[in-house]
């Protein structure tokens, strides 16, 4: 019935219930969902309001309705959503109005860090619909979400319970137009279009009505029916809240120029109330609307400037052997050093520098500032590792695309060290790596389409389960790594396990090598290292008493017995440059070749 009213008609629906409940109860870190049960008479009076304000469909208060996020037990859940359609229904009787059954995105990480599996966040998503469902629910609103993960298996799923059924799936976009993963609008459009059990799709959140406005005007919509709920504009942070303007008037204002781009469904989201429903009806009543048969402006293609060759990446995936060092960057603004032994890199053929993200969790130099003046300077290819530990979403994106200019197009992914409990520094943690890899991945997509990043990961193996660390590796390059560093090898075990990482053959393995240069060095890199183990017999190789040099060369002879173990299962090296000793990693490339009667 709702489908076939919208192909010729447009419906005004509600807007927030979160925030609004929230200014009403002048509690701003409480779920409004909880209110089904403590406090259904505020939540029938909110859908009252609304529509007597003007809306013709309404959602129902379960936005963040899931055991994940409220942190309850499904029978508790059962009841939220039970009760929040039951209000709703009791709002809405005896007015015509439409009921929909309203779902946010199911996190994938509980709030202590553990991570779901897709099967438990689908049954998560299976066991809310069929709640729904039981309770009469025909329309299903999904917003606020951020990629097509799980839309499409839901949305079948809910037809094959009731065909019939209305699906409406809304995607959070930024003012520029990508989602909070990286996809941009047009993709979306594009990807949701070709799932026919989804019967329309918008955009809520994230900006406000003139952002959206904008974004809209990119796409032809003639052909879809297609919502959008913005925010009542941008908010601002005071005492610690986030206060949205209260700017009906203006949100009205924007909001009745929808119909005339071939909106079908017009709402609010974050900060707009009943006020700002109320002015937006009164502004489009006896509206005529216009036929819209073509986007107003084209939609912007994301394109290179131009391409930059990547010699790394062709000699590794032409399956030439390559070698990688990494050398660290300094503590302070004195750079000849770290320049001088890229040079030695280069001069000495190695094909790729790498430079660590603030390695322990101790400030240095940004990572990709280094690579760029490296690549520029000295001309080599020059690897920023990135970490999660210091930077949101945004500062992740803005620096990746500073690093691209600057013609930077390889990338090591990382999670980061942990900071210690006891620093008064805070750790972001937006993404963990696999993630930050996805998000790359995307930035490839839909900014670096001709010239894009090659993404690699880290790759432990010196731990207990060596199994649990191959299926991470796998799950990085499902989601677009092409080449993995190892952490350094000391141990037979961990050599006997690389095989292994050989079942995906298009991920390439470079395998870690770093020198250890006295006693001391060596039982502290064993001891207070994370992800670095030395076996005893190799500690035993130094002594407290060796001078510096008779050390060095012991470090080197260990490193190239090393690299002489692990040479066949790998399809390169990498060098941990320690404290800044080029020599002895160039001494050990020579020795190698030397060995193999070639160039490493």
């Amino acid at each position: 019935m709702l489908k076939k009213l919208l192909t010729t008609k447009y419906i005004i629906a509600d807007g927030a219930i979160g925030t609004y409940y929230a200014q009403m109860m002048n509690n701003h870190t409480i779920f409004a969902e909880l209110a089904n049960i403590t406090h259904p008479e505020i939540v029938e009076k909110i859908h009252a309001e609304y529509i007597e304000a003007g809306a013709k469909l309404i959602r129902t208060n379960t936005f963040s309705a899931n055991s994940i996020i409220l942190k309850i037990l499904q029978p508790q859940l059962q009841t939220i959503l039970e009760k929040g359609y039951e209000i709703a229904q009791k709002a809405a009787q005896g007015k015509n109005i439409f009921i929909a059954a309203n779902i946010g995105p199911i996190p994938e990480v509980t709030a202590d860090g553990k991570v779901l599996t897709k099967t438990r966040i689908f049954d998560e998503y299976k066991f809310i619909v069929d709640t729904f469902l039981q309770a009469g629910a025909e329309i299903f609103i999904f917003e606020t979400f951020s990629r097509m993960d799980y839309l499409a298996e839901i949305a079948r799923y809910i037809k094959s319970k009731n065909p019939k059924a209305f699906i409406l799936t809304q995607f959070v976009m930024t003012a520029e137009g990508f989602t909070r993963k990286g996809i941009s609008l047009e993709r979306v459009q594009t990807e949701i279009k070709a799932v026919k059990d989804i019967d329309a799709y918008g955009f809520n959140c994230g900006v406000g009505p003139t952002h959206l406005t904008k974004l809209i005007r990119r796409l032809d919509i003639s052909s879809d029916i297609v919502s959008i709920f913005p925010n009542a504009g941008y908010p601002e942070i005071i005492n610690e809240r986030m206060v949205y303007d209260d700017n009906p008037a203006y949100f009205a204002e924007i909001m009745s120029g929808m119909p005339n781009l071939g909106v079908k469904i017009i709402g609010g989201c974050c900060g707009t109330t009943p006020r700002h429903i109320r002015q937006l009806a009164e502004k489009l009543a006896g509206q005529l609307v216009q036929e819209v048969s073509a986007p107003i402006s084209q939609p912007r293609k994301a394109t290179a400037i131009k391409h930059t060759p990547n010699n790394f990446r062709a000699k590794l995936e032409n399956g030439k052997f390559v070698t990688a060092v990494e050398l660290d960057p300094p503590f302070d603004i004195s750079i000849n050093k770290i320049l001088h032994n890229a040079w030695v890199c280069k001069e000495h053929g190695v094909d790729l520098i790498t430079i660590a993200d603030s390695p322990l969790a101790k400030a240095r130099v940004d990572s990709v500032m280094i690579a760029a003046k490296i690549k520029r300077e000295i001309g080599i290819d020059a690897m920023p590792h990135i970490c999660c530990r210091d930077k949101n979403i945004n500062a992740l994106k803005s620096i990746v695309m500073a690093g691209h200019i600057e013609e930077i197009r390889n990338i090591l992914a990382v999670t980061g060290d942990a900071i210690p409990k006891s620093s008064d520094i805070k750790s972001v943690f937006n993404l963990n790596s696999v993630k930050l890899i996805e998000f790359i991945n995307e930035i490839n997509k839909e900014i670096f389409v001709d010239d894009p990043m090659y993404i690699g990961g880290a790759l432990n193996l010196n731990v207990l389960n060596k199994d649990v660390e191959l299926s991470r590796m796998l799950a990085k390059a499902a989601k677009g790594a092409g080449f993995f560093l190892t952490q350094p090898i000391f141990d037979d075990a961990t050599i006997a396990y690389l095989p292994k990482t050989r079942t995906k053959p298009s991920a390439k393995i470079l395998g870690g090598v770093m020198p250890l240069v006295s006693y001391k060095n060596a039982q502290f890199i064993n001891n207070e290292v994370p992800g670095i183990n030395v076996p005893e017999a190799y500690i035993k190789r130094f002594d407290p008493n060796m001078t510096r040099e008779a050390a060095e060369i012991e470090g080197i002879n260990l490193a190239v017995e090393i690299a002489k173990k692990i040479r066949s299962q790998v399809d390169g090296f990498y060098f941990i440059t320690p404290f800044n000793r080029i020599e002895m990693i160039i001494k050990i490339i020579e020795k190698i070749g030397e060995m193999n009667g070639e160039n490493v």
